[in-house]
């Protein structure tokens, strides 16, 4: 590929992944560092309020409730990515998605100025639905710039990125740092500095030429993008097959979510993707980075080292990302799967039994930990991997759907 190509493309999957999937693992491992900062504000705050103290277990459920709103919002914006997706287009939505996350950081950012929690709930909400919306428009924008015999290792581009987001914002929430008493609010507000470099880096990107040939039926600007893409090349082969799809495409109604569980066409591609969605959601992995603080202290780690533990966390599973495509051709995305899971499966039973033994066995705490880094490497190396592998795998053949 001639060096003007390269560039493109890199600072295509740059500028779309670091206001993509960087700010959902971002997001996801901020507010770990000052969870108990958090629950102090909260109980101080009522206090002031009302003039009575909240218990400690509706300060957990406050802090739940924090903590999950972050995934309800994520779920909005999944449910608005497709149709916004075919209004505005990949680029454009993943920039107007910023309008979420600005608005996320101010509230929460502001949060202890103005003396209100709630705003810490709303925030995190409206981050959710920026990382809802980047979790899905990131990789299907990447796959459809990327050119056809890199497009997989293009779209999955996203992973180390997602990885890379968990591990700065687990070092950003280090008490030398951002993670103090003092700080926590600028610490949930950085959220707005990726934002702010997308706005900046992906508007110098095009537009996803599928997109403007299908959906906006604009051959011209469609031609422009792709030789933004892909340099001065023939590119008589990738437009024909982008005409073929148009015409198939054409006369078709937008379909729904009813129209896809009815299309034969894609029902096995569909009930992989449930399955195995649905055990990576269900697997209690993400579980991990909200609660670290609660799981390394329940392990019996020392208060002043759980922060550098935490990372750890983030450290394995960009390893995971990063090497993962090495291990999946060689033995098979099945065998990874099952393998991973069975590993999560001893990996859970012996962090139980040593959490139910650490106060009769003083080593019991160092093999919790080790437990839990060895079902996140894991979980990256066999099921996250594998599924984000065969689920790109999948895309070309139905991916009419994705609209």
């Amino acid at each position: 590929m001639e060096l003007l190509q390269v560039r493109c493309l890199l600072l295509t999957i740059f500028a779309a992944s670091i206001g993509g999937t960087f700010q959902y693992g971002y997001n996801l491992s901020i507010i770990n560092a000052p969870t108990i900062f958090i629950q102090n504000f909260i109980n101080e705050t009522w206090t002031e309020r009302f003039g009575t103290q909240l218990e400690k277990q509706v300060i957990t459920m406050l802090w739940t409730f924090i903590v999950t709103g972050y995934s309800v919002g994520g779920l909005v914006g999944a449910l608005i990515a497709g149709p916004m997706a075919v209004r505005f287009g990949r680029r454009n939505l993943l920039l107007l998605s910023n309008v979420f996350i600005l608005v996320g950081a101010l509230l929460m950012g502001l949060s202890r100025a103005v003396k209100s929690f709630e705003m810490i709930l709303i925030g995190r909400l409206f981050a959710g639905i920026n990382a809802g919306v980047g979790m899905n428009i990131n990789p299907m924008y990447l796959g459809e710039s990327a050119p056809k015999e890199i497009r997989g290792m293009v779209a999955l581009s996203f992973a180390p990125f997602t990885a890379a987001g968990i591990v700065l914002g687990q070092t950003m929430g280090l008490g030398e740092i951002l993670g103090t008493e003092e700080l926590w609010p600028l610490l949930l507000a950085s959220c707005a500095v990726p934002s702010l470099i997308q706005l900046l880096t992906l508007p110098w990107c095009p537009e996803s030429p599928r997109y403007l040939l299908i959906d906006r039926e604009n051959k011209n600007k469609c031609m422009k993008a792709l030789k933004r893409l892909r340099g001065d090349v023939d590119l008589t082969t990738e437009m024909d097959e982008l005409l073929e799809e148009q015409t198939a495409l054409k006369g078709q109604n937008a379909k729904g979510l009813w129209d896809l569980f009815q299309d034969p066409s894609v029902r096995w591609q569909l009930i992989i993707t449930l399955v195995l969605g649905s055990a990576i959601q269900l697997c209690g992995n993400d579980a991990m980075y909200f609660y670290a603080v609660y799981v390394f202290t329940a392990a019996g780690i020392p208060n002043e080292k759980i922060q550098y533990a935490t990372i750890g966390t983030g450290c394995c599973e960009f390893i995971t990302a990063v090497t993962s495509n090495l291990f999946i051709d060689r033995i098979g995305r099945r065998m990874l799967i099952m393998g991973g899971y069975s590993l999560m499966v001893g990996c859970g039973i012996l962090f139980t039994i040593s959490l139910t033994l650490q106060d009769k066995v003083s080593w019991m705490s160092y093999l919790s930990m080790i437990c839990i880094f060895a079902s996140i490497l894991s979980f990256g190396i066999g099921p996250v991997s594998s599924y984000r592998n065969a689920k790109n795998t999948h895309q070309e053949s139905h991916r009419r759907w994705l609209s």
